[in-house]
């Protein structure tokens, strides 16, 4: 079974579709996007080792030559280095401005890539083929791109729109628990932010999903997209709701910033511990009644995933300290750090109004014994 979300951009409009097979399937649908029969594909070693041939054979069959880049695997790949890489490479292929370039990977590669894409010749087209559960319901969708700067997560980037996203189900049978999960994070995300029904469905649901369950993830992923493109229909530069979809994401980035983008927090468990945070600081303010960080934290746990900075390997810096890499933040307006909070499970919005001794003592809780 496939399925496919519309994102209704006008001249910029794309599907993304979400099934079994289709990177088997990939030429048919890459084929009306060619002016001419060559792509140029980026991976990382990983996936490269895992789906490339599968990609590259339907290519061949379809008689759609092809050129490859193959990256290290790892936040670290998004920097400049290996983005000046990436532009040489499409230079060096004479990568024209109506080509498609493919996106073969996690969020790393979608980010870097569509970022490359965004600037070379002032924009070309790429193709998103995600191979992560995070990937498939967050980062290929939106047209968010960027890379990392050592002051802070994706401070450098664009908006650039890809013109497809195939989501194939079964690259997700090749990731390991902790990656999917990583993933899942970011799923539990949309019900927390804007749809309880779906959280209350993944309460029931997320060990089938964990399990491997096909329908029960075409479904998860199905829901996610949709929800992700029905707000950047609403808010494509994120100057209003967008910016919801960055529930838990201050605390995450600062967590990620401090563990030195490294595999000692994937960004998916960092979501994970700045959901749970953001409704804990929701809690302390009154805003919501304490049962809901304790559902989302009781949620977290079950399937296995970290919910407080304590959870992560290694040391990590104090609360103040974390509190000025928060500040770093992209949602920084007027010297003012912005913070989505929670009215309950399914209602969050943006404000500036959030105390910094609360967010320290959230902050400290979740690096000592963790927050009650």
């Amino acid at each position: 079974m496939t399925v496919c979300v519309h994102v209704p951009l006008g001249a910029r409009a794309y599907d993304i579709h979400i099934g079994q097979g289709l990177l088997g399937q990939a030429a048919s649908h890459i084929a009306p996007f060619l002016q001419r029969p060559k792509v140029v594909i980026v991976t990382d070693s990983n996936v490269a080792s895992l789906h490339l041939a599968t990609l590259t054979a339907s290519l061949d069959e379809a008689g759609i030559r092809h050129a490859g880049l193959t990256l290290p695997a790892g936040e670290s790949t998004k920097s400049w280095p290996f983005l000046i890489e990436t532009v040489d490479f499409f230079l060096n292929e004479k990568v024209e401005r109506r080509d498609v370039v493919i996106a073969l990977g996690g969020g790393v590669i979608g980010d870097l890539v569509g970022f490359a894409a965004a600037v070379l010749r002032r924009g070309v087209r790429f193709i998103q083929i995600p191979t992560s559960l995070l990937a498939q319901v967050d980062s290929s969708v939106g047209g968010k791109t960027g890379i990392n700067a050592a002051e802070g997560k994706n401070l450098i980037g664009a908006f650039h729109q890809p013109s497809l996203v195939l989501a194939d189900i079964d690259a997700l049978n090749t990731l390991m628990p902790r990656d999917f999960l990583a993933g899942y994070g970011e799923v539990v995300k949309y019900g927390l932010l804007g749809n309880e029904a779906f959280f209350e469905w993944l309460e029931v649901n997320g060990p089938s999903l964990a399990s491997g369950d096909t329908q029960a993830r075409i479904e998860a992923v199905r829901i996610s997209c949709q929800m992700k493109a029905d707000i950047v229909v609403r808010d494509e530069t994120e100057q209003g709701d967008r910016a919801l979809l960055n529930l838990g994401h201050t605390f995450c980035h600062a967590l990620e910033a401090a563990a030195g983008y490294s595999d000692r927090l994937l960004h998916g468990e960092g979501v994970a511990i700045g959901c749970a945070m953001a409704f804990e600081t929701s809690a302390r303010l009154g805003l919501c009644s304490q049962e809901a960080p304790s559902r989302v934290r009781a949620h977290l746990k079950a399937m296995g995933m970290k919910v407080d900075i304590s959870d992560i390997d290694g040391d990590m810096p104090d609360s103040a300290a974390l509190l000025a890499l928060m500040r770093q933040d992209k949602k920084v307006v007027g010297g003012q750090l912005n913070f989505i909070m929670a009215r309950a499970i399914g209602q969050s919005f943006l404000t500036s109004k959030v105390p910094p001794e609360v967010v320290l003592s959230v902050l400290q809780d979740a690096i000592g014994s963790g927050a009650e």
